[in-house]
């Protein structure tokens, strides 16, 4: 199980597909992303019509048509996506979600926990969607089996 939600966790795998697409100069559907990324389809397709709707994804409609990142796009941190599906709570909620919890009402876990979200925050704010484009084309890095 992971720290973002299966919806973010779809987000993610689904934008760096796209971004390798992309940067092959391919436009991708829906049925070749679920697949890739090993995601339900019709649960894809409400993803990526949140992320195109937010700006965080291109499509065009048409046989030549798909989803696909331009320059802009493959420059956007990770932490685009994690917000527009988690909200901002991840980078500045209680590990135990504690809404009262505070530098001056700490929970058991808050400078723990402080610590790993802050290093968090920082890898989501400084990767970006097309950083490892290059590592998905030659294989060495993979969103499937």
């Amino acid at each position: 199980m992971g720290i973002f939600s299966k919806t973010c966790e779809y987000a993610m795998r689904a934008m760096f597909y796209i971004a390798q697409r992309s940067q092959e100069g391919h436009r991708s559907g829906i049925k070749e992303i679920a697949e890739h990324i090993d995601s339900p389809e019709h649960f894809l397709a409400k993803i990526l019509q949140k992320l195109s709707k937010d700006g965080l994804v291109q499509s065009i409609k048409g046989p030549n048509g798909g989803f696909y990142l331009d320059s802009k796009g493959l420059d956007l941190p990770l932490a685009e996506i994690v917000v527009a599906f988690e909200g901002e709570k991840l980078f500045t909620g209680c590990g135990l979600g504690l809404s009262y919890c505070s530098e001056e009402n700490p929970c058991p876990l808050h400078n723990d926990f402080k610590e790993v979200r802050n290093k968090l925050t920082l890898m989501l704010n400084t990767t970006t969607i097309g950083q490892f484009n290059y590592e998905l084309i030659a294989g060495q890095l993979t969103l499937n089996k």
